[in-house]
């Protein structure tokens, strides 16, 4: 694997990489990807994921390529459905709730807009709740896979484990079920079409929690923390796959409780090393 920099904001950057590279496929992952930061400067989210998907684009036609794009926006684009909507299929309307829900569309009306402008091979994907170890601790359930391994280490003096809505519905997809469906897109898949992307079986967050206390090591109490309660909430997130699944064969290979188990057993490593490294430092 080769590392190459550059910068969303930055066309010239992104021209010299695609001049350098002429890549085959683009995976285009990179965002400001946290709901909850994206109340905070909602200008910033929508500078990297709406105006950086645009210079990622501008700079593949610059460089003359036809490379495969399979763009990545979110399930966060449909907002709130009702439970008589659910699963939610590609064409349902969009009713984004939060500023970066709102960088989402636009995002993926970009990529729909370079397609038919230019023809350019954009796919566009919107991923359903995905997770896994190495998933950052800004999320629900790293958030509380980190919180349960700090207290089995005695790190958290009232062993309470806090939290945000306990009552929000998804979909949980293994990260490398979600890589593996993204690997197949640009093979199997239309470009200028869209394509739901999440697992399959659905779970609430209070439901996540029940599944990583089983699989801790001592007693835990939890509590509600404001903090963690966005303006705006998506309580309800339930995809129709069919198409992506038809198109690429794809279907998840890796049960959700394996991906707790590795999701909790990754943190555990995490907060060790962590206290290993505060201990020499004192």
């Amino acid at each position: 694997m080769k590392l190459h920099h550059a910068e969303l904001r930055d066309l010239k950057s992104l021209i010299h990489v695609m001049k350098f590279v002429w890549p085959d496929r683009i995976f285009h992952l990179a965002a400001e990807s946290y709901v909850l930061d994206s109340f905070l400067p909602p200008p910033a989210t929508l500078k990297v994921n709406v105006i950086g998907a645009s210079n990622l684009l501008d700079a593949v036609r610059w460089a003359e390529i036809e490379p495969l794009i399979p763009i990545c926006p979110s399930s966060e684009v449909y907002g709130q459905a009702r439970e008589d909507e659910a699963p939610v299929k590609g064409f349902h309307s969009f009713r984004p709730a939060s500023p970066y829900a709102v960088s989402k569309v636009g995002e993926d009306m970009v990529a729909l807009q370079y397609f038919l402008s230019y023809g350019m091979k954009t796919i566009r994907t919107r991923m359903f709740t995905h997770t896994g170890p190495r998933r950052g601790d800004v999320f629900a359930e790293s958030r509380l896979a980190r919180q349960i391994a700090e207290i089995e280490l005695g790190l958290t003096p009232d062993n309470v484990v806090r939290f945000g809505n306990l009552d929000s519905v998804r979909t949980i997809a293994d990260a490398q079920d979600s890589v593996r469906a993204y690997w197949l897109l640009p093979e199997k898949c239309q470009p200028g079409e869209v394509y739901n992307i999440g697992g399959e079986e659905k779970l609430t967050v209070g439901k996540i929690l029940e599944l990583l206390k089983k699989l801790m090591e001592c007693p835990i109490r939890h509590d509600v923390d404001s903090a963690q309660l966005r303006p705006s909430d998506v309580t309800l997130q339930v995809p129709e796959t069919k198409n992506s699944r038809n198109s690429t064969g794809s279907r998840p290979k890796i049960e959700v409780k394996k991906t707790f188990e590795d999701l909790l057993n990754y943190h555990r490593e995490m907060v060790r090393l962590d206290a290993n490294r505060l201990t020499k430092c004192k």
